[in-house]
């Protein structure tokens, strides 16, 4: 066994997810878990498509869905992502709490939605340009997210060397 074998997961802590491994796993992955919490600081959380661009997340719905007033009442939310459904491997993940921004402006959705239909529509430019039309309705929102924390976990970093580890990597 290596030296570098950890027997004890008690403080997964220690195994830190790299800058290289958090960008190429925001680079990869589609979708994100976005939370926030009701009036009755419930928190909840539903999966949603994003992009990540300049140092925030953006997602979208239409008005009428619950979360929008929530956040604007409440703008502390997070946001966690994995790795599974990618090919980088058995599971990175990253949490993130930050402050939300409902916006409605034509020129951020004029950027946003091809953005969002490029990067969950890859290689087929069709699809992309129907997926950006399908978003541009009346009632939709664009949510920035500005993080300030993050928890990054990286479980090749924990079975590395570890017997108890995959014997081949897993999507």
């Amino acid at each position: 066994m290596s030296s570098d074998y950890t027997d004890s997961y008690d403080d997964v802590s220690v195994f830190v997810l790299s800058d290289d491994r958090e960008q190429e796993l925001l680079d990869k992955q589609t979708e994100c878990t976005f939370m926030w919490t009701t009036k009755a600081h419930e928190p909840v959380g539903v999966i949603m498509n994003f992009v990540f661009t300049e140092g925030a997340f953006w997602v979208t719905c239409t008005r009428r869905r619950k979360r929008v007033p929530a956040v604007e009442a409440r703008p502390r939310v997070a946001l966690a992502i994995s790795s599974r459904g990618t090919d980088i491997g058995i599971s990175q993940a990253v949490t993130y709490k930050g402050t939300a921004k409902v916006t409605e402006d034509e020129a951020t959705a004029a950027w946003f939605y091809p953005a969002l239909a490029a990067k969950v529509r890859p290689g087929d430019p069709a699809a992309q340009a129907a997926f950006a039309a399908h978003l541009s309705t009346p009632g939709r929102v664009v949510i920035r997210i500005d993080p300030d924390t993050r928890i990054g976990f990286d479980s090749d970093a924990m079975f590395k060397n570890s017997p108890a580890g995959p014997s081949t990597t897993q999507v």
